[in-house]
């Protein structure tokens, strides 16, 4: 079957699980129209029991995007090392790489969570959460929900999940083993000590997160710089410090620390925080 059969058919499947949008008409759709319809109503689709093969055709589905996207493993990342000749000490366990991060076959990805912990519902955002989740697929969601019930149920019915924790799910659908979230801090008026110690607690937790889990490598969006309104420069400052210090300490618990950066804007700045360490 080809790719646009295999989308007609989960796009199909998606609207009959859907009460609000099952009579919606995608007939005169594009295939990029599809897959955003696809994406969209498993973006707003609440937790909850998933009718009998819808799974299957969402993993099958999933699985051939990711093929066609592409994975990026470990050997096609350069370290710090290799990128700026350097020998410091970590810089032969560090990487700075550019792109989608939902491609990448490392053990983690971490995801910039809110504290609802149920991923993003905003149909097709551009957000961090969004994205992994999308890439993962409806189980990760499903996943998050039983955690965020069992907290609930020891904490709470208004319990959110505090920031600066970090808590560790399967990746499902995407290359990586495991997506471990963390709730980074919002930064509502100006920067203060508490904000900032609160991103180091995000960092800090994951990695001790990875060391629990013996996970060997993991790579970092940028926390809270997005809709949370962190400053770029000041987060990976202290994103890079925060490692650099963790790893002194627990230098052989890591194969590879990747901080990954989507726009230019961002790898300027990682590229000028590392140097300035590393060079």
């Amino acid at each position: 079957m080809d790719a646009m059969g295999k989308t007609d058919i989960l796009l199909e499947k998606l609207k009959e699980a859907s009460v609000e949008y099952k009579g919606i008409e995608t007939s005169g759709y594009s295939l990029e129209e599809k897959k955003n319809a696809i994406r969209s109503l498993m973006n707003i689709r609440m937790p909850g029991e998933l009718p009998d093969g819808l799974l299957d055709l969402q993993d099958d589905y999933l699985q051939e995007e990711l093929k066609a996207k592409g994975i990026v493993t470990l050997a096609d990342i350069p370290t710090i090392e290799e990128q700026f000749n350097s020998k410091s000490s970590h810089a032969g366990k560090i990487s700075l790489w550019q792109g989608d991060i939902t491609s990448l076959k490392v053990g983690a990805i971490v995801n910039a969570a809110n504290s609802q912990m149920l991923g993003c519902f905003v149909p097709c955002h551009r957000c961090i959460d969004n994205a992994i989740h999308s890439a993962a697929g409806m189980q990760l969601r499903e996943e998050c929900s039983h955690i965020m019930k069992r907290r609930r149920l020891k904490y709470g019915r208004s319990y959110e999940e505090p920031t600066g924790t970090a808590t560790l799910t399967k990746g499902y659908n995407l290359p990586c083993d495991y997506v471990i979230h963390t709730v980074g801090p919002i930064v509502y008026h100006s920067l203060n000590d508490m904000l900032c110690q609160d991103l180091q607690n995000c960092y800090e937790n994951v990695l001790k997160c990875c060391v629990e889990h013996n996970i060997k490598s993991v790579a970092f969006c940028c926390i809270s710089t997005g809709e949370f309104h962190f400053p770029n420069d000041k987060a990976a400052n202290i994103a890079v410090n925060t490692v650099t210090g963790f790893l002194t300490g627990h230098d052989n618990a890591f194969e590879r620390i990747i901080f990954n950066v989507f726009t230019d804007k961002d790898r300027i700045i990682y590229e000028e925080v590392l140097g300035a360490i590393y060079n």
